[in-house]
């Protein structure tokens, strides 16, 4: 951990508040949302379907809104849109904590959601912009401090759930209340590269910039190659747990192999991110590295396909090791592969974007995988449940390692086609195939 650190202080003090500013958003998010469910469905008796609509809300008003947020950041400057925000998100957790009514507490949703799709790529762009041509390195400790969150918030969500969800709340709100006083008092005024002088004349309409985006075909080509990855690494919080809690039930024994899932997700990217850049970075271009990541993804599938043909244990510590042990491998798998693929894919967008409207590639990327993960999840889950009906229940598994491997073969096609590469080389990649 000291090397990250002094790695994380060799930047600029824009880098180093952002990276600490996504610890903090993670936690404070990741000690709410886990818990909302049971609230909503317990102690206000909400209907099942009822519950659905309002998390349904938050996600659809995120993944529908980036395009909108990176757009704003890239026309009003990044710094206004990460403080819009975090305002908006305190506004909403402290209402999901205050109200019981439902059209508050979908308005409440809702704005949780914006508030991601606000600050999501402006954080992104602003990052790239300042790290200049440290950005691969600087992303990759971006996921440190970002799984660091995930990993801490729901164990301090657990804590004081267990005193008052109001109680939960109401910290996460103070936490992104506490982000928005100390952004708006540090943290630099940052635009991107190609952002006209707001005194300058008429800027292009969204419309005509939103038309250039989708002409660019290599952007276009890599988000859907992409999608897959987001696809599979979901899985942590879907397929994995379903299928641990289907052998080993709902009690103590579930929720501690569940536990162990995201353990060793979160702990080994914190620990061991930095040195899986550093050492992709001395042996592969960035096409290579990303195409070996959606490798290792989909090798993280067969743990539990070779799993699913064993004869299940009766019972005791047998049926919690087969349970537990694939699904951690996996877990880890999934997280090398990010590893792997992560820094270089934030840098892979900028590159593409030519380093022009960054927040709003962004905006349009996260757009695409979210779209990407609603419907894998909805097929992922039909066919877990088709496949057990059946008595396959390792084809769902070899199904998302499949989806893996075809990613990555059009990660590695459009590496040696050169559509990665933005400037001449891209230029005639396209030329040839058109």
């Amino acid at each position: 951990m000291k090397g990250t650190l002094a790695q994380v202080r060799s930047y600029e003090r824009g880098v180093r508040l952002l990276m600490v500013n996504q610890f903090a958003i993670n936690l404070g998010f990741y000690m709410l949302m886990p818990y909302l469910a049971a609230h909503l469905a317990g102690p206000l008796g909400l209907a099942g379907w009822t519950v659905g609509l309002i998390l349904g809300v938050r996600n659809f008003s995120q993944q529908g809104m980036f395009l909108i947020g990176g757009t704003l950041a890239d026309r009003f400057g990044y710094k206004p849109m990460i403080i819009a925000g975090l305002v908006l998100r305190f506004a909403g957790f402290a209402t999901l904590g205050l109200v019981d009514s439902v059209p508050a507490l979908i308005a409440a949703s809702a704005a949780t959601g914006l508030a991601g799709a606000l600050f999501n790529p402006a954080t992104r762009a602003y990052l790239a912009a300042d790290a200049g041509e440290r950005r691969v390195e600087a992303f990759a400790l971006f996921n440190v401090f970002y799984q660091a969150g995930i990993l801490l918030g729901p164990l301090v969500g657990m804590v004081l759930t267990g005193v008052d969800f109001r109680l939960t709340c109401l910290v996460a709100a103070a936490v992104f209340a506490v982000l928005g006083v100390v952004q708006i008092r540090a943290l630099p005024a940052r635009r991107g590269n190609d952002a006209p002088d707001p005194e300058a004349g008429p800027r292009a309409g969204v419309l005509a910039q939103w038309r250039g985006i989708l002409a660019n075909r290599p952007f276009l080509l890599f988000s859907g190659a992409m999608v897959g990855s987001y696809v599979l690494t979901f899985q942590v919080y879907l397929a994995l747990p379903l299928d641990v809690r289907r052998l080993v039930g709902e009690g103590p024994s579930g929720t501690a192999a569940v536990a162990l899932l995201f353990a060793v997700s979160g702990l080994s990217t914190v620990l061991f991110q930095t040195r899986v850049t550093a050492w992709c970075r001395a042996r592969m271009e960035p096409g290579q590295a990303l195409a070996r990541g959606l490798l290792v993804m989909a090798s993280a599938f067969l743990p539990l396909a070779a799993a699913a043909a064993l004869p299940v244990p009766g019972g005791g510590v047998g049926l919690w090791l087969q349970a537990a042990v694939p699904a951690a491998l996996s877990a880890l798998l999934l997280a090398v592969g990010t590893m792997i693929a992560y820094p270089f894919e934030m840098d892979t967008i900028v590159r593409l974007s030519g380093d022009r409207l960054v927040a709003t590639h962004y905006g349009l990327y996260n757009t695409v995988c979210g779209v990407g993960i609603a419907v894998g999840n909805l097929l992922t889950g039909a066919a877990l449940d088709a496949a057990r009906a059946a008595g396959l229940s390792a084809l769902p598994w070899l199904g998302l390692a499949g989806l893996g491997l075809g990613c990555a073969a059009a990660l590695h096609a459009l590496h040696r086609s050169g559509r990665l590469v933005p400037g001449p080389q891209g230029a005639r990649a396209e030329a040839a195939a058109a």
